[in-house]
């Protein structure tokens, strides 16, 4: 079995108040915080980087989620880890030589892993997974936040599922009350939620509703 880990987006919180809606998203239960790196080139929007993850780090016990939407990932490994990222997720289209940088990661003593847009096969995955700690099919094309769910992307999940039986294996892109299932069922999780989570009237409910999803599409031991 594979354990269940919701990653709040802060792309959706008060950027004002960054540290403490951290303390607030790992008190209602999160597992991780999920930090949207954006650079305006590989994705149209620009939002943090690895400053601001320089300064959060003091401030928060939590694990940081750094989902880097950039061209040219390489660049940034050094700036992260020095920075106290937890895990550094490049994206498979965004670099010529993904096992280099697989190497580079781990040697900087970040935990990897690599995400895929929708549009990108799920078999460029297979050779380098036994490398990877963790895989993020988008279920939204990166860029923005509030997007509707893909469940087309799911086939993908699965077949990762299939292959990968202890994988960590995280879906990113309108995971909602009403598209959790279908995430859950194809054999994600690690949850990836923005505006679910944050506009919510009970962020805390809504945690535990896609904690007992993943739980119970478990199968049985």
């Amino acid at each position: 079995m594979v354990s269940a880990k919701i990653a709040p987006s802060l792309l959706s919180g008060d950027f004002s108040r960054l540290a403490a809606e951290c303390e607030r998203m790992l008190a209602l239960g999160a597992d991780y915080l999920h930090m949207d790196v954006m650079d305006g080139h590989f994705v149209p929007n620009l939002t943090l980087g690895a400053p601001v993850i320089k300064s959060l780090r003091p401030h928060t016990r939590g694990f940081l989620d750094c989902h880097l939407m950039v061209s040219r990932p390489e660049q940034w490994v050094d700036d992260f880890a020095a920075a106290g990222a937890d895990l550094f997720c490049f994206h498979y289209e965004a670099t010529e030589d993904p096992r280099a940088l697989i190497d580079a990661i781990r040697a900087r003593g970040m935990r990897v892993g690599m995400a895929i847009k929708p549009k990108t096969p799920v078999d460029v995955v297979y050779d380098l997974a036994p490398a990877l700690d963790q895989v993020l099919v988008m279920t939204v094309e990166p860029g923005f936040g509030g997007q509707a769910f893909m469940p087309e992307c799911m086939p993908k999940v699965a077949a990762l599922r299939s292959r990968f039986p202890d994988l960590d294996i995280q879906v990113d892109g309108g995971l909602a009350p009403d598209t959790i299932e279908a995430a859950a069922r194809a054999g994600a999780n690690v949850i990836v939620a923005g505006s679910s989570i944050f506009k919510a009237a009970d962020p805390a409910a809504v945690i535990s509703l896609f904690r007992k999803a993943i739980n119970d599409a478990q199968p049985a031991a």
